[in-house]
């Protein structure tokens, strides 16, 4: 499995270890972490239990994406999705994300570029459910009908956008250039049918919504903020996977991502760094509940 390059290992060390020097004089771990101690275990579990929920609906996601691929081979896809969030989260410069392709090539025989093509769809999905993120924290912090109809015209950009693949499929159908053929894979990696890109779209829904759920619950709970200032909070620290950099577990990046987000809206800066440090280790810990889950499901090799 990829583990990264050693300058990625260096770089992210170097950003986790200004993060923690960073706390230490800002903030002191004690009182960053006291916080914990209020937290009951029912309300811990049920955030562990939202957390897990959006892993399944990944899991389901893919199963779903590739039916003829992965049929009656459930368990597996849950294993290689649990994995590959796993490595996403742990691996610095998200070189996790290599890992999708790989393991879809080991435990399914799928070509890594078609695997990666999959990917690319499945992570524009993510992001269009974070841009609605958005829209609601917009619409939460300045009620107006104009947050709902930038909504709606970004849900009926999927259907338009759906039926411009077949559209552009059939003008690139007796291309022989490398271009051509490179956008016809591509396009085929998308869903055959608008029933099962629904279905895509659909469970993608369930995956961020159990998470921003449980996420900005954690949040509140370590910052005195309004909801929207906490789903803003929260987008923030997703998007920080697209930073040129990225440290080991996100450690560093993570956090100043974040607090980039949350400081504009009037936040301070130091209870927006002690949250996100707090829904970091969160994120950690539900990470680190993932691979023993993953490593006992079935993973048998395509033969």
């Amino acid at each position: 499995m990829l583990t990264g390059r050693p300058r990625d290992w260096l770089v992210g060390l170097l950003l986790l270890a200004g993060l923690v020097v960073w706390v230490h004089l800002q903030i002191g771990w004690s009182s960053l972490l006291a916080p914990w101690a209020s937290l009951t275990w029912p309300s811990l579990a049920g955030l562990l239990g939202l957390s897990l929920l959006s892993y399944l609906a990944r899991g389901i996601r893919l199963y779903d994406y590739f039916p003829d691929l992965l049929r009656g081979r459930l368990l597996t896809t849950l294993r290689l999705s649990m994995l590959h969030n796993f490595a996403n989260n742990l691996l610095p410069m998200r070189a996790g994300e290599a890992v999708f392709p790989l393991l879809m090539k080991r435990y399914f025989g799928h070509g890594l570029a078609d695997s990666g093509f999959a990917l690319l769809w499945i992570r524009l999905l993510d992001l269009h459910v974070i841009v609605l993120l958005a829209l609601a924290a917009g619409w939460l912090a300045a009620p107006h009908w104009l947050w709902w109809a930038a909504a709606l015209l970004l849900l009926l950009a999927l259907p338009l956008g759906f039926g411009l693949r077949h559209w552009l499929r059939q003008r690139l159908q007796s291309g022989q250039g490398k271009a051509s053929k490179l956008t016809r894979r591509l396009l085929d990696a998308l869903p055959a049918t608008g029933g099962r890109f629904a279905r895509a779209y659909g469970w993608t829904l369930v995956t961020w919504a159990a998470k921003f759920v449980a996420f900005t619950s954690v949040f509140l709970h370590f910052a005195d903020v309004a909801l929207w200032q906490a789903i803003t909070g929260v987008i923030g620290a997703e998007l920080s996977s697209v930073l040129p950099v990225h440290g080991v577990a996100g450690s560093g990046t993570y956090e100043l991502a974040l607090v980039a987000a949350i400081v504009p809206t009037g936040v301070a800066a130091d209870m927006a760094l002690a949250a996100a440090v707090n829904l970091h280790l969160f994120l950690l810990g539900v990470s680190l509940i993932l691979w023993p889950l993953a490593i006992v499901l079935p993973g048998t090799r395509k033969q």
